[in-house]
This record gives structure tokens, sequence and C-alpha cells, in this order.
């Protein structure tokens, strides 16, 4: 005997009412971005075709064509140097400032809501900001090299300084996140801890190696994997400042794939599409790679 299907309570309704916003904001900006950007780069895309819809298929094509292309090589050096020295300075600098900040002395509170600054700004500000100031004939660090008598240095123009001066200003934006996810995994540290090693003769180095370093280790791998997502896909700051250059010193695998997709008269869809899928692969790589880290933590 085939029983009809109960219905749903009004507890039901209401969770689903709750949920629908959510799922419909979830399917229209992410599982359909990324189903249009995966049939992007499995399909030989022009922009007649485009305009379309009519692209044949392709299949992995144009993510051969990307990875025998001279240009992936540079671009994921320079992506994974640029992501590396950044995420190992944000953090350094961060966790630094968060200690310090810790001791709640006077103008503490102050002091750390200053550093929010380049955190609140518009991303746009901070690296014309950054261009400013590194500029070659005009900028206030050249100015400040040839006041001590170092000549000159073309930060934005020359590739052997173009990838270290967009990484000092991304490093300058990610210390404020840093700061306050750190922080705020240092109050959850018990004071007794701290008071009990200082009677038994531990010094400030001793008491950070031995409790405030390993207990703040979830809260840091936490903010690691932040940090490295969001640095791996960092476009806006480099296309400001060097868009890629000059040549490709200071390209990553994300402005390559903006200069495949739109930065041609003859846009490349297809191969921009796949480097971007690239780009989702090594994140989605690293954020398994942290939950195996914390199970294995947790046991």
């Amino acid at each position: 005997m085939v029983t009809a299907p109960r219905p749903f309570s009004a507890r039901q309704l209401a969770s689903l009412a709750f949920l629908a916003p959510l799922l419909a904001y979830l399917g229209a900006f992410y599982a359909y971005p990324l189903y249009r950007n995966l049939d992007l780069s499995l399909r030989d895309y022009t922009v007649r075709s485009f305009v379309q819809g009519d692209a044949p298929y392709s299949g992995w094509r144009n993510f051969s064509t990307v990875l025998h292309d001279p240009s992936f090589g540079p671009a994921l050096r320079h992506t994974m140097i640029f992501t590396f020295v950044s995420i190992v300075f944000q953090y350094a600098i961060g966790l630094a400032l968060a200690v310090f900040f810790n001791r709640h002395f006077r103008l503490a509170a102050t002091l750390r809501a200053l550093f929010l600054i380049p955190w609140l700004l518009p991303l746009i500000v901070s690296a014309s900001t950054w261009s400013w100031m590194f500029n070659s004939e005009s900028g206030v660090v050249n100015y400040g090299l040839h006041l001590v008598g170092v000549a000159p240095i073309g930060w934005l123009t020359s590739p052997h300084w173009a990838l270290a001066s967009v990484i000092v200003a991304n490093v300058w934006i990610g210390i404020p996140f840093n700061l306050v996810i750190l922080y705020s995994g240092l109050q959850n540290i018990p004071a007794e801890l701290y008071e009990a090693a200082a009677l038994d003769g531990a010094g400030g180095w001793q008491q950070f190696r031995r409790i405030t370093f390993p207990l703040l280790r979830p809260v840091s791998a936490i903010t690691v994997l932040l940090g490295l997502v969001y640095t791996l896909k960092v476009f806006d700051l480099i296309w400001i400042m060097t868009k890629g250059g000059p040549g490709d010193s200071s390209s990553t695998l994300a402005t390559w794939s903006y200069q495949l997709g739109f930065g041609t008269l003859l846009p490349k869809f297809g191969p921009g599409a796949a480097v971007g899928n690239i780009l989702i692969l090594i994140a989605l790589v690293f954020g398994l790679l942290y939950i195996r880290v914390q199970r294995r933590q947790e046991t």
C-alpha cells in the first residue's frame, strides 16, 4: 500500500522560507558563475559565439594551450612568490602587533583602530596611493632614498622591482586582517596560564613559544588559509599598479587570465577561463589540505 507523502509542517515551511534567499544567492553568484566558467574553458568561444551561444565543444584543448604557453611558467611562479611572501609577512607582522596590543596599555584601542585603516580603504585608493609613492620621478619613496644619497629606483618600471613593489603594497593591505583575527584569538587564551608561567620563571619569549603560539595554532591556521585564498586571486591591486608588467615581470595567474579574456581586441575566452579554473583548483587543494591538517589536530 502506497502512503501519501506527509505535508510540510509550519516549522519546515518557515525553515525553507529562511533558506530560500540564501540558496538563491549561492546559486546566482557562486554555482552559476562556476558553471559558466567551466563551460567557457571547455568550448572554443569567440566574440560571435559568446553572444550567440553556439561555441563548439573543444574538451581539454584550452587547458593544454594554457599549460604549453610560455607565459604560464612565469605567471605561476610569480603567483607562488606573491602569495607565499605576502602571507609570511602579513602573518608575522600581524601576530607581532596582536601580541603588542594584547598588553592593554593606554591608547591601545585607538592605535589598533588606526591600524585598520588600510583594511577599510577601497582597494583602488590603496593601489593608487602606492602607485604614487613608488613613482620613479615624483614618488615619496624615491624622494626618501634621494635624501640619504641613494639613486632613484624604478619600482614599477623595472622588471627586477615590479613584483616586489606589489608585494609590499599587498602586505600593507593584509596586515590589519591578520591583526584582527589573531588578536581575537589571543583574547581566548586564559591569563592564568601566563601568571603560572611567570611564577615558574618563564620569560616573555618562553611564554610566547610555549603558550601563545601553540594555543593560537587553530586561529593561525584559518587566518593563513583565508589569506592564501584571498592572495591567490588578487588582481585589482597588481593591475592598477603595474598591469602585470613591465613585460610579464609581475604577472600572476589572475592578471594573465584577465589579459587573455579581456585584454586584447580578439579575446581568448576559453584559455582565460581555463587559467581561472586552474587558480580555483589550486585554492581548492590548499583548502582540502587545511581540512586534513585540522582533522589530525582534533584527533
